[in-house]
């Protein structure tokens, strides 16, 4: 089975250029030089340099020893949240800045939800000496208030957007418009696998760094070869897709892919785009969607800002459609209690939407012998009045 991007863009039956002729352009140039770039010895140098001595990679690799117990497997946490601004996202900034540069861009756009990728990419405009401007949905502002503080004292403009249900969904079409209007000279960064071709690739293959060091890692702390399992949270699935892609045609490791329940599936409120959705076409992009029978994108929700997005990168509804890759799904409540889990047995405050995947283990049953890989994608401080608001209220519940 396939599972790289062919020449015209498609995992499969998802994926493509579904653009408007306005957009065409844009998307041509990066298309016709992403691989060029990429494969230069002068970019991998810069990347990887930058990787190692900016963002503070490799991330480690850390045996979760109160957790291994607890579930009486083999736990092992890739430490994304290591990283500098606090997330995996970094290593997608500054990739694609890099590349903008060499396009001639000096201007930069980018989308963000939960705000840790508006965070790296104002990070990355600060190093270069760019102009950034970020997309955010006003709901997103409001509880994502610390990453905007961030962005602005790093000297980004960010532009609230009041459109549909205010958040991610909402924030990249206003960056796509953003881009048509500017196509000479500026450059749009976008923070996941999902968006027309080239995007879901170029994304892929800058995250895929964190399966490239799983691969050592694992066999250095372990003597194995592979892990039994790799678990990331998916909203677009920019984690989950670096954290599986050297692993994509390993059959013997299981690929579990957890999407945010919200309230619960039943309710509708949930971002759960592979148990709800259809295949439609998003943001340039065939893959599966949250749609109504009309075929117009129906509002997700989800506790967690990073996954609250209607769609899915392509990539990910054909690991689906094949079956490579397994899919789960955690309500707001599991995650809450997922990350707690984690605060009190290994002193580790996550994210929200790693949270997510950590709930996978309340869920299934692991054999002793096996190694359990889960990609903690991203720390928990920009979540720090959600898990107050949790606290208080089961002291509450407590108290009656």
């Amino acid at each position: 089975m396939k599972f790289n991007v062919d020449e015209n863009g498609f995992y499969g039956e998802f994926g493509g250029a579904f653009i408007p002729e306005m957009l065409h352009r844009n998307i041509q140039e990066l298309k016709d030089n992403y691989l060029k770039i990429l494969e230069d010895p002068e970019f991998k140098k810069e990347f990887r340099g930058l990787l190692k001595d900016y963002a503070g990679r490799p991330s480690p690799l850390f045996y979760a020893e109160r957790l291994s117990e607890y579930y009486n497997t083999g736990i092992y946490l890739k430490r994304e949240d290591l990283n500098h601004t606090g997330a995996h996202k970094i290593n997608n900034a500054i990739g694609q800045v890099l590349v903008a540069k060499r396009l001639g861009k000096s201007r930069i756009i980018a989308e963000t939800g939960a705000g840790q990728h508006g965070v790296a990419t104002a990070t990355v405009c600060a190093l270069m000496g760019l102009e950034c401007i970020v997309y955010m949905g006003k709901l997103d502002i409001e509880r994502q208030a610390s990453n905007v503080s961030r962005m602005e004292m790093l000297g980004a403009k960010v532009i609230p957007v009041g459109s549909g249900n205010m958040t991610l969904k909402d924030a990249t079409n206003e960056a796509i418009r953003d881009w048509i209007n500017n196509p000479e000279d500026t450059y749009y960064v976008i923070g996941s696998v999902v968006g027309p071709h080239p995007y879901p690739d170029l994304v892929s293959r800058l995250q895929s760094v964190i399966s490239e060091e799983l691969v050592w890692q694992v066999k250095e702390q372990t003597g194995r070869d592979f892990p039994d399992y790799v678990i990331a949270c998916v909203g677009g699935g920019s984690n989950a897709a670096g954290s599986f892609y050297h692993f994509l045609d390993d059959e013997r490791v299981k690929l579990v892919a957890v999407e945010a329940a919200g309230k619960g599936i039943e309710t509708g409120e949930t971002a759960a785009s592979i148990v709800a959705g259809s295949p439609g076409i998003i943001h340039g992009s065939r893959t599966m969607l949250m749609q109504n029978n009309d075929g117009q994108i129906t509002e997700p929700y989800s506790i967690s800002a990073g996954l609250d997005y209607p769609g899915i990168g392509p990539l990910f509804s054909w690991l689906y459609k094949t079956g490579r890759a397994q899919f789960e799904h955690a309500t707001d409540k599991e995650a809450l209690e997922a990350a707690f889990r984690l605060m009190r047995l290994e002193g580790i405050i996550p994210a929200l939407e790693p949270a997510h995947a950590l709930a996978v283990l309340e869920k299934r049953k692991f054999d002793s012998n096996e190694i359990v890989v889960v990609t903690v994608s991203g720390r928990g401080d920009k979540d720090m009045e959600t898990y107050l608001k949790y606290i208080r209220k089961n002291v509450n519940n407590q108290c009656k």
